[in-house]
């Protein structure tokens, strides 16, 4: 990863000793945020419900200063995290270079955040001459997925920056309201079969159909949003939408993973639309715990599934689609 100057990031480099290997630094980031979250999971917090104050940040997606365009997958918890720990006004994050672009700079002794990229490249041998040609008409031609990291700072973390991006953000969070009307239209406008006054939130695949208590069964009505949000992130992964696994009988790893793929949808679609729920499920801790501890990759996968689920609804959000997303 590059380096734009002396402080740029600060590094503490682990000098391996003879003959051990270094891990490898994907491995590292996979390794680091698995163990913070795991960590958090066991005190029994959740690392996706945040303690959004008004007075301090709103509820929302994490966003390229620049762009605008909001982070995605894992990036989300991971810009959540430094979001809250750093006590940041704004959601608003750029690179080093980025900053310079735009006539600033970021401060001297400022720690950045590393969040990944992940994209495909074609291998050498997948292709035919120089001309980077398939090897055979009509033959697919083989690409591998990678991930790449790089490194983000907060717009309170630089200097010199027009005073828009500065600016702490300005809609008002939807912690208290009764009916959030954008949420309705986009129940009403996906399609979906939303099945209303159920004694138990479910999505029941062989039906293809949703099903929530009345939202005056819950104690705060805006907590119907954060459930109808969690059935539908289920809803998204039917083989005719983004065709998930989800054939993991209660109690199973794929179960669980599913779960958090819902949980983790709900959040984000939430945070998109400025719903600030007071619960959240907490009921498969223990299987995700499980999951999480068996598998370092694990949270990646479910954070990014989460994103195209969430990406999937707020599609139907009236007079807008969802936020275009960067990695």
């Amino acid at each position: 990863m590059a380096m734009f100057g002396a402080h740029a990031q600060r590094c503490v480099a682990r000098v391996a000793g003879a003959g051990e290997a270094r891990p490898r630094p994907m491995e590292e980031l996979y390794d680091r945020v698995t163990r913070r979250i795991v960590a958090e999971l066991e005190e029994g917090r959740l690392p996706w419900v945040q303690p959004w104050n008004s007075a301090t940040v709103l509820a929302g997606l994490p966003c390229n200063a620049v762009s605008g365009r909001a982070y995605s997958g894992i990036n989300i918890l991971i810009l959540w995290h430094a979001l809250f720990e750093g006590g940041f006004a704004a959601q608003r994050w750029l690179t080093f270079r980025q900053a310079e672009a735009l006539g600033g700079h970021v401060r001297r002794g400022e720690r950045g955040v590393t969040v990944c990229y992940a994209d495909r490249f074609t291998p050498k041998d997948a292709q035919n001459g120089e001309g980077g040609t398939p090897a055979s008409d009509g033959e697919a031609v083989r690409q591998v997925a990678f991930l790449k990291r790089f490194t983000v700072f907060n717009v309170a973390q630089c200097e010199g920056l027009p005073d828009a991006l500065t600016l702490p953000e300005g809609d008002t969070p939807r912690g208290d309201a009764v009916t959030v009307p954008e949420a309705e239209a986009l129940v009403a406008a996906s399609g979906a079969r939303v099945c209303i006054g159920a004694p138990h939130a479910c999505y029941v695949p062989s039906a293809d159909r949703v099903e929530v208590p009345l939202p005056r069964a819950f104690g705060e009505p805006i907590n119907f949003y954060r459930t109808v949000l969690h059935e539908l992130g289920h809803w998204t992964g039917h083989p005719t939408r983004l065709d998930r696994d989800q054939s993991g009988r209660f109690g199973s790893a794929a179960y669980a993973r599913e779960e958090l793929v819902a949980e983790l949808c709900s959040a984000f679609a939430c945070a998109a639309m400025g719903i600030v729920p007071t619960v959240r499920h907490a009921d498969y801790i223990g299987a995700w715990l499980e999951v999480l501890r068996a598998d370092n990759r694990a949270i990646f996968r479910a954070a990014s599934q989460a994103s195209k689920a969430a990406d999937y609804l707020l599609a139907f959000r009236p007079q807008a689609s969802a936020p275009e997303a960067v990695p």
